[in-house]
């Protein structure tokens, strides 16, 4: 939820120079928009049931690994687990694969909008999106990505209050903490995935009370910005 980033070169000659492997989660960027195996990792991991899948109907995940013993001692443990997507499954991934690049393209031209409507929000302290030039790793992802991709997280000024409003008024974004999905999805860290947690402990992950992570599906972006004023309004 923070939106930061990893320099995966300098990660990679990093863990190179130790004797160790580089593992990305490449989930938030999807192979559309980063190539970490291009970029010196030696293994890539995505959540399926985020942007490869897109249809929030799925439960999966891959391995994608440079080199072949690597890549089988990690297959030896999948097997070894049990750990095989059922073949229904499969068909649902490879179904929503053939329209990664769309959903992507779309999401994330909707992303840039939003993401600078709430720059200018005097409700809203601080956005974070990489595809802004405030964001301080925005010469990174420039670097290393073919876009932007359509995560975001914005603060409000109001704190845990102001979060719990804003869920409470929402109507077109769906509350839930997944994302990647065609469907605009917002959550509240602070009273959701973290609530269990201490404000200093929070706070110490990045995690601040008015903290919101907002994944842009494919609906308009002027519907989705109205539902974010009207929202908003109650804070």
């Amino acid at each position: 939820p923070t939106m930061q980033m990893t320099d995966i070169a300098g990660a990679a000659k990093l863990a190179h120079d130790h004797g160790s492997l580089l593992a990305v989660d490449n989930t938030f960027a999807s192979p559309y928009l980063q190539k970490p195996l291009d970029l010196g990792a030696d293994v890539v991991l995505h959540s399926v049931t985020k942007f490869i899948n897109g249809h929030a109907d799925v439960v999966g995940g891959i391995l994608v690994a440079k080199d072949k013993d690597v890549l089988q001692r990690l297959r030896n443990v999948m097997v070894g687990t049990g750990c095989n997507m059922d073949p229904h499954q499969a068909f649902l991934v490879l179904r929503g694969l053939k329209t990664l690049g769309l959903r992507v393209e779309r999401a994330q031209e909707g992303a840039q909008a939003i993401a600078r409507w709430l720059e200018a929000h005097p409700k809203v302290q601080n956005v974070r999106y990489i595809g802004l030039p405030s964001h301080p790793q925005h010469e990174l992802a420039k670097c290393q990505m073919r876009g932007f991709g359509s995560m975001i997280a914005f603060e409000l000024k109001g704190g845990l209050e102001a979060g719990r409003r804003l869920m409470d008024h929402v109507r077109l974004a769906t509350l839930a903490v997944s994302l990647g999905g065609v469907e605009t999805l917002i959550e509240h860290p602070a009273s959701m995935t973290h609530a269990s947690m201490s404000k200093e402990s929070r706070e110490a992950a990045g995690f601040t009370d008015g903290l919101v992570r907002y994944s842009v599906g494919i609906e308009d972006a002027d519907d989705l910005i109205a539902d974010l004023d009207q929202a908003l309004e109650a804070v």
